[in-house]
C-alpha cells in the first residue's frame, strides 16, 4: 500500500498508527495472503467485532440509561433505562448490521484500498457488503492492537467510524455530518475528506490559517477541554474548514455545521435540480417520486380518461397533479402508460424550473 494511501486512511478514521503494518494488514483478505504469503485480516475482524459490540452497548447505555440518584433523591441508587432490553437489542442490531457497516466504509471511501487475490478482484468482492463489514471490523481490531487496548482511543474510533448519532438521528435533529456527506456525493461525486489533530488551546489558533475557522469563545472552563481540531475539505475550489471540540466527534460535527452555513450563505447549497441527474420522459414517473420522498412536495397523482378517435382507436389522456402546485399537466397517447409518462415529464420540467 502506498504511503499516501496510508495517510488518507488514517485521516479518515481519526487514528494515527504507531505500527503501519497493522493498518495494512486490516486491508489484506485471505485470498491475497494465500497468493503472496504473510498474514491477513481475519483475526483482526474477530477482535474488531468484540470492540464494536462493547462500545455500541456503552453508547446506548450512556444515551438511554441513568442512575436514579441522577434524577431524584432515592433510597437505593439503582440503574434505570428509558429503553427495554428488547428495544436496546433492536437498536444495537441496526447499528452493527452488515448494511450499516458497509455503508460507513463507503462513506469513508475505504473499500478501494482492499488487497485481494486475483479471484476476488475478478469477482469485484470489494463491492460486497459482507466484505466491507469485515474491513470495518478489521480496522477496529488493528486499532485495538496498536493502541494496546486503550479504551478512550477505541471509543473514539467507534464514534468516528460508525457515527452512531447520525444513524439514529431523529427528524428534529440536524445531522450536519450526514448533510455534508450528501452534499459531497451530489456536488462532487466524492466524499468529504477529514483530518483530525489533537492540540491544546492556543491563542494562535486563528493566526495564519488559510481557511474558514469556527468562531468559538474559549472560557477558562473550556480552555483545557477543547483539544481537538477537525479539518474538512470538500473540493479544490472551496476553502478548508476547521472546527474545534472536546472530542474528535464534536470537532467533526462543528466543522460540518461550519461548512453547511458557508455553503448556504454563498448560494452553494443543493437545489431541487441537483437531485435529478438526467431528467427524461422514460424515468419521469420515478424521478417525481424521488423528489416527493425527499420532501419537496406530496406524492403525484394521476387521472385517466379514455376516448376514441374518428377511426375508433383508443386515446388515453393522463393528467398529473401535485397538491402543492397550482398547475396540472396532461398528455394524450394511444398508450395509457405513454400518456402517464408524458404528463409526468411535463410536471417534472415544471417543478425543476419552478
Amino acid at each position: 500500500m502506498k504511503q499516501n494511501d496510508l495517510i488518507f486512511i488514517q485521516s479518515q478514521i481519526g487514528y494515527e498508527f504507531k505500527n503501519l503494518d497493522l493498518l495494512q494488514q486490516a486491508f489484506i483478505r485471505r485470498s491475497y495472503s494465500e497468493e503472496n504469503g504473510g498474514e491477513n485480516n481475519e483475526v483482526l475482524e474477530f477482535v474488531g467485532d468484540k470492540v464494536l459490540d462493547l462500545f455500541v452497548v456503552k453508547f446506548l447505555i450512556e444515551k438511554h440509561g441513568y442512575l436514579l440518584s441522577e434524577q431524584n433523591e432515592v433510597e437505593f441508587d439503582e440503574f434505570a433505562c428509558e429503553k427495554t432490553e428488547a428495544q436496546l437489542t433492536e437498536i444495537k442490531k441496526l447499528l452493527v448490521q452488515k448494511k450499516t457497516l458497509a455503508n460507513r466504509i463507503d462513506d469513508l471511501g475505504l473499500a478501494d484500498y482492499l488487497l485481494m487475490g486475483k479471484g476476488d478482484i475478478l469477482q469485484n468482492v470489494n463491492e460486497e457488503n459482507s466484505v466491507k463489514e469485515d474491513l470495518f471490523e478489521a480496522i477496529l481490531g488493528a486499532i485495538a492492537i496498536d493502541s494496546n487496548w486503550d479504551m478512550d482511543t477505541l471509543e473514539n474510533a467507534v464514534g468516528i467510524m460508525l457515527a452512531p448519532e447520525s444513524i439514529l438521528a431523529d427528524e428534529e435533529t440536524e445531522d450536519y455530518v450526514s448533510i455534508i456527506q450528501e452534499w459531497s456525493y451530489i456536488k462532487t461525486n466524492g466524499i468529504p475528506l477529514y483530518h483530525f489533530k489533537e492540540c491544546g488551546y492556543q491563542s494562535s489558533w486563528y493566526d495564519g490559517f488559510q481557511g474558514i475557522n469556527q468562531n468559538i469563545e474559549i472560557t477558562d472552563e473550556l480552555m483545557h477541554k477543547t483539544k481537538h481540531h477537525c479539518l474538512l475539505k470538500l473540493s479544490d475550489d472551496l476553502p478548508i474548514f476547521r472546527g474545534f471540540g472536546q472530542s474528535q466527534n464534536e470537532a467533526r460535527k462543528n466543522v460540518c455545521k461550519l461548512a453547511y452555513d458557508y455553503l448556504l450563505k454563498n448560494g452553494l447549497w443543493l437545489s431541487i435540480r441537483d437531485e435529478i441527474d438526467n431528467p427524461n420522459k422514460d424515468a419521469a414517473i420515478n424521478q417525481l417520486e424521488i423528489l416527493s420522498r425527499r420532501g419537496y412536495f406530496s406524492i403525484p397523482t394521476y387521472d385517466f380518461q379514455q376516448t376514441y378517435d374518428k377511426d375508433g382507436n383508443p386515446v388515453w389522456e393522463s393528467v398529473c397533479n401535485i397538491e402543492e402546485k397550482t398547475k396540472s399537466f396532461s398528455a394524450k397517447s394511444s398508450s395509457k402508460k405513454d400518456a402517464k409518462k408524458s404528463a409526468a415529464y411535463e410536471m417534472l420540467q415544471y417543478v425543476l424550473n419552478d
